[in-house]
């Protein structure tokens, strides 16, 4: 199962100053620790939202707004892809991740649709021994 790891934005993301260089290698050796548990499908970090733009959807209709957009905490500052067994497995990664500043935030768990949850035929094709191309998490760069 792939769960994506939702990092909610705060002033200090949204400010688009540079994290700390303590929490920086804090970060790269969580990541590291995930790489080398083979659970690492991608992390990136956004930039704030004033660098953003979002469109609105009203039928054929399309609306522009650019950033930045004042919902600080509803807005996602960075993400990690992982794969792991269950949700469980997921919030024990997610517990690990360094806080050194001891500050308040929240990371939010979701897991990733797959294939199978919209078409059964789909989990008998990945189950296939003998396809001839590999499942796109299967090839997938792994982050570095």
């Amino acid at each position: 199962m792939k769960f994506m790891l939702i990092v909610k934005a705060d002033p200090d993301s949204e400010s688009g100053r540079r994290p700390d260089p303590a929490l920086l290698r804090a970060m790269g050796a969580y990541n590291e620790a995930l790489v080398r548990a083979g659970v690492l499908l991608a992390a990136e970090g956004l930039r704030p939202s004033a660098q953003g733009a979002r469109v609105h959807f009203d039928g054929a209709a399309r609306r522009v707004v650019a950033g930045p957009f004042p919902e600080t905490e509803q807005l996602v500052a960075g993400f990690w892809l992982i794969q792991a067994r269950s949700l469980e497995e997921a919030v024990e990664w997610v517990k690990r991740v360094p806080n050194p500043d001891g500050l308040r935030s929240q990371i939010e768990i979701r897991r990733v649709f797959d294939a199978v949850d919209f078409d059964p035929a789909a989990a008998a094709a990945d189950a296939d021994p003998q396809r001839s191309e590999p499942r796109p998490a299967d090839g997938a760069a792994r982050a570095h």
